[in-house]
């Protein structure tokens, strides 16, 4: 298994910031994808420990979500603020991950976040709607740890 900055190569490192940005294109809501070799412990724990980290629970409506993958664990989460999460679905961040688990189970990798941005893309578009004064709170480039 590669290290964590060379699961994707530049090309697909590439799509998927456009997917994060197109998404992002009709919603106030951010997403975030983070990239680490290992997840020592709990993967919701770590997950909340990047979140906070990156801050993404200072976003103005609390609608960020993040995408936690740790590599060499075979984890991953999804992490929804709690702006998000009061409206969403119960099942929605499960039903997110079986997809990009899909993808991500035939090495897709950049198949199973570009699918798995744009389904949470559509819901914060849904409940989050672009407005004309927003600003991107979060960068859209993918954050990388070699742990």
């Amino acid at each position: 298994m590669p290290n964590a900055r060379r699961l994707l190569n530049n090309e697909e490192d590439r799509r998927v910031v456009e997917a994060i940005r197109q998404a992002e294109l009709n919603t106030s809501g951010e997403i975030k994808v983070h990239i680490e070799n290992y997840c020592r412990g709990d993967v919701e724990k770590r997950s909340l420990f990047i979140f906070n980290r990156l801050k993404m629970h200072e976003t103005q409506q609390r609608n960020g979500v993040l995408i936690y993958l740790a590599i060499h664990n075979r984890k991953f989460a999804i992490l929804g603020d709690e702006g998000i999460n009061k409206v969403v679905e119960e099942n929605f961040w499960n039903d997110v991950k079986d997809l990009m688990l899909s993808h991500f189970k035939e090495g897709r990798f950049a198949e199973g976040l570009e699918q798995g941005i744009q389904r949470c893309g559509e819901k914060l578009k849904t409940y989050f709607p672009y407005q004309s004064d927003d600003v991107n709170e979060i960068p859209d480039e993918i954050s990388y740890e070699d742990n």
